[in-house]
């Protein structure tokens, strides 16, 4: 079995292509369901956000199968392969899990170190087993993403540091502040970086928010998403007094906001603190109001500046994720790779319970006259001595089966002992397990009326399709 990651995401694809791979949230289980019965995929996880379409899958084979995932989104989403195959990547295996490590932690962000990614990649994969599309590799390993991530993120300070300009301007507000639920907005222009902005200061609690516009349905439009009041430009400066935060991005060719206003403004506020974002090119604050008492006044440099010190920070503690991201990676692998041994150590435990059992019987035909405490002590004191017996080959061949020679020890290891049977009688129980489990996926690979047609529709249409 191989690990395999097949998408687009920002860095690979623009959005006009992007846009069209969206997967609305009520979706997704029938995508996944849909990825489930796609020839050769064994586990899927499908992580879907604005900036990404990935799919994660547990292959039977490399061959093929990164066909036949492209064979699922060109069915599902509608979009011939020929429109979206320039913009994918795929990883496999070890890459696959340091994309899957990188992405939780969000170093493949657009913003590096941001957390959202992190509960995406979490609801992601616990829809995926609720829905029966993972098992013990997929189990493992986003659990283990998951973990990393949180580590990442406790033990480092990648995200404490502002890096975009809107909410460098916010984390400037709460310095000044500490807090905004009982502060009062005031919002110069409609445009997208003020709407940024205004959404920072929502989330960290601004209850006020007051939107002018010179165009008033563009400011009722803005204000309407953060339960706003939309106010005519006349109007905000007589309130202009009662704003503690003004954030302004008009556009304009003149200043919006002269010194004498403001001056004006801070006579009535009576000694408390304003503070004034412009984030306009040419600007719309008079620079010279800087100079007035308990006025804090930010521009696009100065907020540009802090951004940029505190993306080169990230980028130092993106440095130390990236050897934790090392590390867990060949934990995994080592895990992964004493899979493999299950079966010779489940074999020779049940071969000594089979001496074991086997050596209390002739005792107990030429001891006849033990009692019922002497049978059980001896039963526990033959079967420790066995255990002890065992148990250093049992660590001896977990850690030889992880290097590179794993499958030579292996295969040793089943010789010395004997367990050739009972090797292939176990590896055989647990792929009738395996198949078990996949039928209950399949049960029909007839697709519902009005669902969507899958890659794994037929054999004929999978091999007729990787033959052109």
């Amino acid at each position: 079995m191989h690990l395999i990651v097949v998408g687009l995401n920002y860095r690979t694809a623009p959005v006009e292509v992007r846009e069209k791979f969206a997967l609305a949230e009520q979706d997704l289980p029938q995508a996944l369901k849909a990825l489930r019965r796609t020839m050769g995929i064994l586990e899927g996880v499908i992580v879907a956000t604005c900036n990404r379409t990935e799919i994660y899958a547990v292959v039977d084979r490399h061959t093929l199968c990164g066909h036949f995932i492209r064979s699922f989104m060109e069915m599902w989403f509608n979009v011939p392969r020929m429109e979206f195959n320039p913009y994918l990547f795929m990883y496999e295996d070890d890459q696959a899990i340091e994309h899957l490590f990188k992405v939780a932690c969000g170093l493949d962000s657009m913003v590096i170190g941001e957390t959202q990614i992190l509960g995406q990649v979490k609801d992601a994969f616990l829809l995926a087993q609720q829905q029966g599309a993972t098992g013990t590799l997929f189990n493992k390993l986003f659990k283990q993403a998951i973990t990393v991530a949180k580590r990442a993120h406790s033990e480092t300070s990648i995200g404490e540091n502002a890096v975009s300009v809107s909410y460098a301007a916010v984390e400037l507000g709460k310095r000044i502040f500490g807090r905004f639920d009982n502060k009062k907005v005031m919002i110069l222009g409609a445009g997208k970086m003020s709407e940024l902005t205004a959404r920072h200061l929502s989330s960290n609690g601004a209850k006020e928010v007051w939107v002018v516009n010179r165009t008033f349905s563009r400011a009722e439009e803005l204000a309407d998403k953060f339960d706003g009041i939309a106010m005519p430009l006349e109007a905000a400066m007589d309130k202009l007094h009662e704003a503690d935060i003004v954030i302004s991005s008009t556009g304009a060719n003149r200043y919006m906001l002269s010194k004498d206003i403001v001056e004006r403004a801070m006579q009535k506020r009576k000694g408390k603190p304003m503070f004034l974002i412009d984030i306009a090119v040419p600007r719309d604050i008079d620079p010279a109001i800087a100079g007035l008492a308990n006025v804090f006044l930010y521009d696009i440099d100065d907020l540009e500046g802090i951004v940029e010190t505190n993306l080169s920070k990230r980028k130092k503690e993106a440095e130390l994720i990236e050897t934790m991201i090392s590390d867990e990676r060949e934990a995994y692998r080592q895990w992964y790779a004493t899979l493999g041994v299950a079966p010779l150590i489940r074999g020779l435990q049940e071969k000594t319970a089979s001496v074991h059992e086997r050596t209390m019987e002739s005792l107990l035909r030429k001891l006849p006259d033990l009692d019922e405490h002497q049978i059980k002590v001896i039963s526990k004191l033959t079967k420790s001595m066995l255990n002890q017996v065992i148990h250093d080959p049992i660590l001896k061949v977990k850690e030889m089966s992880a290097e590179k020679r794993g499958g030579a020890v292996m295969d040793t290891f089943t010789e010395l002992f004997a367990l050739e049977e009972d090797v292939d009688r176990l590896k055989a129980e647990m792929n009738a397990q395996e198949k078990s489990r996949a039928a209950d996926y399949s049960a029909s690979r007839e697709a519902k009326p009005g669902e969507k047609q899958t890659a794994g529709a037929s054999l004929l249409s999978q091999l007729a399709g990787a033959l052109r």
